[in-house]
């Protein structure tokens, strides 16, 4: 009588309560520190809705906006070349050796190092390109959390703390949660599910709290049947997926050769992109800029896309579509290739839920419901994560009535992703780093390029 309660692994209760504490408060700081990544996100925004394609008119502002690319890359890759090296890349590759190399931690979770990536990415969104931030927001959560733990948490925590990043920029828990398991760690138990589900919660509520949106695309109505919703989940969940897939192969590809050139040439290859990315926006409008949230919440609002440079020019139906599939695939490809932090959940997005919203219209179906299943097949095909792509386009659209339709969409994004890249994106791009030395603490800073090296 009198002893503590304990429970089976021989932990006391006010053990446990301690333990949860301490996570809910790595939780509370890794939700802190989202805002910022927010109130760019929200200023971005702002900002491309001032653009043609979504009702503006070119004025001095918005072309100002549409040539910024051309300023700003350049000085991003010159950065990342030089005093910002060890802040260059995504944030994924450097999250993913951290957790394999306790003995790196420190420097790929160091306070700046992290700092300068959100500062890249922060000058590039604002800039209008047309990048996700998966990889910033995952690396900030498990920095935060390796600089709370004094560089003594183990890897599933730093993991957990990732997620919680994840859940804190895109104010959705469950995903966090998954992304830990399903591509972090590879593995579903208590041990990790428990803290993960703990510190997603509290970030995604505090970064909620920062006026993060609960349902980013707001909450759409759902009239179709499951059966029906399954019928045109077929070809928008192939197409979608192969969407998806081939810019994940896209961009293995391309780092492997643009990311060597902005090592080497920073300014010249960032002339390049930039005025590519500036060239884009042009014909498009803007519908080719940013992450892509603007556009798809634009469509589902079923008031068109009117205004874009492809209509100007004279591009209708198939024309005006397919311009637009392919600019959202490529602009993402040109911007992340050349190692601007950032992410392809966004642009996967934006691309599957422009093929399939397309796709059914030209079909004569609901194209709001092909967006909603192109953007779960088209994240699905990218990443090769289907569980994660479900939960997150079912948070974001706000409809789980969808589920029978999204899921089948994602199952067969990620199939036809697996089939077009045998091993994932994220795994693709950690090797790519390790063999070419891009990692930014592989190599001391100098003047010129780094060093080719084999792996050890």
């Amino acid at each position: 009588m009198g002893a503590p309660v304990r429970a089976e692994s021989g932990r006391s209760a006010s053990g446990w309560l301690l333990q949860g504490c301490a996570m809910a408060g790595v939780g509370l700081a890794v939700g802190l520190a989202c805002w910022p990544l927010n109130a760019i996100d929200r200023l971005q925004d702002s900002l491309i809705s001032r653009l043609p394609a979504y009702g503006g008119g070119w004025t001095g502002l918005t072309l100002a906006l549409a040539l910024a690319p051309i300023a700003t890359v350049p000085l991003l890759l010159a950065l990342q070349a030089g005093v910002l090296r060890r802040s260059a890349g995504s944030g994924l590759p450097q999250l993913l050796e951290a957790l394999q190399r306790p003995e790196r931690r420190d420097l790929l979770l160091a306070a700046g190092t992290t700092a300068g990536r959100i500062a890249l990415w922060g000058a590039a969104s604002l800039a209008l390109l047309p990048i996700g931030r998966e990889g910033p927001a995952a690396q900030l959560g498990a920095a935060v959390a390796h600089g709370l733990g004094r560089g003594l948490l183990g890897s599933d925590l730093l993991a957990a703390a990732a997620g919680a990043g994840l859940a804190g920029a895109f104010n959705t828990p469950l995903m966090g949660v998954i992304f830990v398991a399903e591509e972090l760690s590879r593995r579903f138990q208590p041990n990790l599910i428990w803290p993960s589900l703990l510190m997603a919660g509290v970030a995604a509520e505090v970064a909620g709290l920062g006026g993060q949106p609960l349902f980013a695309l707001g909450s759409q109505a759902t009239p179709w049947a499951e059966l029906d919703q399954a019928l045109w989940a077929l070809p928008v969940g192939l197409g979608a997926g192969l969407l998806g897939a081939l810019m994940a192969r896209m961009l293995v590809l391309g780092t492997a050769w643009i990311l060597p050139l902005a090592r080497a040439h920073p300014l010249a290859t960032g002339l390049a992109v930039g005025t590519a990315l500036t060239t884009l926006t042009l014909i498009s409008g803007g519908e080719s800029s940013g992450d892509g949230e603007t556009l798809l919440r634009h469509t589902l609002s079923l008031e068109g896309l009117e205004g874009s440079g492809a209509e100007a020019l004279g591009w209708s139906g198939a024309a005006r579509w397919g311009a637009l599939v392919v600019m959202r695939l490529v602009g993402p490809v040109l911007a992340l290739a050349a190692g601007i932090p950032g992410g392809v959940i966004d642009p996967a997005f934006a691309v599957g839920g422009s093929f399939g919203g397309g796709l059914l219209e030209l079909l004569g179906g609901p194209s709001g419901l092909g967006v909603l299943l192109g953007m779960a097949a088209g994240l699905a095909g990218a990443t090769q994560l289907p569980v994660m792509s479900l939960a997150f386009a079912i948070r974001i659209a706000g409809a789980q009535q969808l589920l029978p339709g999204l899921l089948l969409a994602a199952l067969l994004g990620a199939v036809v992703g697996r089939w077009l890249m045998p091993l994932p994106l994220y795994r693709a791009l950690e090797n790519l780093a390790s063999n070419q030395q891009i990692l930014s603490t592989k190599q001391p800073f100098s003047d010129g390029p780094p060093k080719r090296e084999g792996r050890p």
